[in-house]
Order: structure tokens, then C-alpha cells, then sequence
């Protein structure tokens, strides 16, 4: 029983991180995994992919980016045996997740800036150690940048994209080569054409503001493919499975979760799907408990300056609370229940009271129909 409240506990934290910044932290947990870095290559460079050792990547905890842009991009460091032929030698695979709509022209700039200070903090370690400069030897850098934003991605990944030089200067410009994806300009059949796992997940990255009928049918080529891996992928199965749940109740409309999650729970372990469902609403419950006392405070605030701040701290946050409640019982009911009769979301509306409003919360957050409920 112990075991099973710490591995709950768990997933509550993975969810809230996920759920808070979806877009870059979702793709950066799945390249956490090797075979998913693995999957990345094999799209974006082949002829490279067979001759890395992936088996032996390991991911480097330290990021290049500064606070400032922490907030529209996330980047990876790993480092990996690479056959050359007659002999391995290390690389380094630097990945940079690209997330915001608005494409930067200084993306070259910047990632020439970032591989610099990987090749720097070589640098500081071998005069920490005093190891002579005659054994210096920089590790080769792959750039990749993974960019899952909605706009087409035409300004070159280079330096002379942010300048203004005649022709004749262009060779004193610093150039290298870097890996690009988008994935959103990128055809699901060339993301897939590998046949590996986490191609399928950016299929449906893909599609995640399609239709509904679109989305639909990939999800539904994506978990059959999933269906097909080995016993010993289950993990990298179950991670893929977190992936499509949080994407359905992250990028998808409410009045299709219920479905969408139903499609993905026949189609996999009933109990499984299940499970992360409820723990991803309950999470949702949270979460909204927090944005109501937010803005109830900020409510409050505003209030408070006609009438007292303290006063209307009081007042707005519990207002704030109570409208959080209110929403929460009414998504958990469209997930568990389906579609909501108006007069249901009528009383719900009216219900004032905090108490009551928490015994809904419980109630209908195992409810399978409006009968399991008690109004009153």
C-alpha cells in the first residue's frame, strides 16, 4: 500500500511539471530516453545513426541556455562513442528544443554561442587539471535543433541570417552545419519512414491541431504501431502512452477528451489508460485550486482598494476558489460522464458553498454516471 501512495505521489509530480510547460518539457522528457535520441537521429541523419553506439549515450545535466530564454526553448547534452571507421572516438549530440511560433533569425548566432561554451567548459576543466595543451582535443559537436512551433521555419540556421555584408566578406563568416526539424512542416510519412516509436509521437505532434477525424486516425496508427513492440520496450511503450494523454488533455479541446482517451483505453490496457487518466484530472483539480487562489488574490488586490485590501484579498480568493471548483467537477464529469445535461451545469454554477463543492470533487472523480453523485 506504501508502495502504491509513493508511486501515485510520483506520477502526481511528473504530471504537474508536464502539465505546467507541455509543449518544450514533454519533448524534452522523451529525448531522456536513448532510444528516443536514437529515433531523432535516424530521422534527421541516417548515414549518421548507424554508426553511433547508442547503448552508451549518456545525457550531460547541464544546460547552455541563459533564464532569459528559458522560456521559449530547452536543450539536451549527451555524449556518445562514434565509429569513424579504423577507430571510436567521443561525440557530443547537442540538442536544442525549439517551442515558441515566432521563428528567431538569430538562432544561428545563438547556437554557435551555445556549442562555444560546451567547447569552453572543456577548456576550464583541462586548466583545472592541468592537462597539457598539447593533449587538447576538442569533442565534435552534432547540432540538432528540434523546432515545434506553428509558423514555417524559412530563415537560414547561420550567422549571416542577423547581417549585412557584401558577398566578397562571406568566407571571414564562422560556418558549420546543423540538423533541423520541424515538425510541424515535416510529412508524417517521413517522420514515420524509420518505423521507430518516437517518430509516431511526433506524427501526432504533427496532427495535434487537426481535425477531429485526422487526429483520430493517428492515434490509432500510432498505438497499433506501439501494440507491436517487444516485451522489453514495455517502458519505452508506457512512456510513449504518458505522452498521447498528456497531448489529448493538453492540445486537444475538452468536449474530446473523453473520447480520445476512450479510443486510446481500448486500444491499450484498460486499467493502465485508466489510471494515468484519473491521475492526470486529479492533478488538474490541483492545479486549478492554485490558478483560483491566484487569481482570486489578484481579484482580491483590485478590489481591496476601494474597499480594504485585506478584506478583499479574503473575498477574492475564496470567489476565485469557488469558480476553480465549479470548473474542475464539470471537466472531471465531461472525462468520466460525457456530455453534461445543461441543467447539471446550471446547479453546479449556483453551488456556493466550499464544503459541498469538495464533496462533488471526490464524488465525481470516480463517478461512471450523473446516478453515482449525490446532489444534495
Amino acid at each position: 500500500m506504501l508502495e502504491e501512495t509513493s508511486k501515485e505521489q510520483e506520477l502526481r509530480e511528473f504530471y504537474q511539471s508536464l502539465l505546467t510547460h507541455f509543449p518544450d518539457r514533454s519533448i524534452r522528457w522523451l529525448l531522456q530516453e536513448k532510444e528516443n535520441v536514437q529515433g531523432l537521429i535516424e530521422i534527421v541523419a541516417s548515414d549518421l545513426a548507424e554508426l553511433i553506439d547508442f547503448s552508451q549515450l549518456e545525457l550531460q545535466n547541464r544546460s547552455f541556455i541563459s533564464n532569459t530564454l528559458r522560456e521559449q526553448e530547452s536543450d539536451l547534452l549527451f555524449s556518445v562513442p562514434f565509429n569513424s571507421g579504423s577507430e571510436t572516438d567521443e561525440l557530443l549530440i547537442y540538442i536544442l528544443i525549439e517551442h515558441q511560433s515566432t521563428v528567431d533569425i538569430s538562432m544561428g548566432f545563438r547556437l554557435l554561442f551555445y556549442m562555444m561554451n560546451i567547447w569552453d567548459t572543456q577548456r576550464q576543466q583541462w586548466e583545472t587539471e592541468n592537462v597539457p595543451k598539447s593533449e587538447w582535443r576538442l569533442q565534435p559537436i552534432l547540432p540538432i535543433v528540434l523546432y515545434s512551433g506553428e509558423r514555417r521555419w524559412l530563415v537560414p540556421l547561420s550567422l549571416t541570417a542577423i547581417m549585412d555584408i557584401p558577398e566578397i566578406l562571406t568566407r571571414f563568416v564562422p560556418k558549420f552545419d546543423t540538423l533541423f526539424l520541424s515538425v510541424k512542416e515535416t510529412n508524417p510519412y517521413e517522420l514515420t519512414k524509420s518505423d521507430h516509436p518516437f517518430g509516431w509521437l511526433l506524427a501526432v505532434l504533427h496532427n495535434e491541431k487537426a481535425d477531429k477525424q485526422t487526429i483520430i486516425d493517428t492515434l490509432t496508427e500510432a498505438i497499433n504501431y506501439l501494440n507491436t513492440l517487444e516485451p522489453e520496450q514495455s517502458e519505452q511503450r508506457l512512456r510513449a502512452i504518458h505522452y498521447i494523454l498528456l497531448l489529448i488533455i493538453n492540445r486537444r479541446n475538452a468536449e474530446e477528451h473523453r473520447e480520445l482517451i476512450e479510443l486510446v483505453q481500448q486500444q491499450t490496457d484498460e486499467m493502465e489508460v485508466e489510471t494515468m487518466a484519473k491521475t492526470m484530472a486529479d492533478v488538474y483539480i490541483e492545479q486549478g485550486k492554485a490558478q483560483g487562489i491566484e487569481q482570486g488574490k489578484a481579484q482580491g488586490i483590485q478590489q481591496g482598494r476601494a474597499q480594504g485590501i485585506q478584506q478583499g484579498k479574503a473575498q477574492g480568493i475564496q470567489q476565485g476558489e469557488i469558480q476553480a471548483k465549479r470548473e474542475m467537477i464539470l471537466k472531471l464529469l465531461d472525462i468520466h460522464v460525457g456530455d453534461i445535461p445543461e441543467t447539471v451545469s446550471k446547479r453546479v454554477s449556483r453551488i456556493r458553498s466550499r464544503s459541498r463543492l469538495d464533496s462533488l470533487l471526490e464524488q465525481v472523480a470516480t463517478a461512471k454516471t450523473l446516478d453515482d453523485i449525490k446532489w444534495n
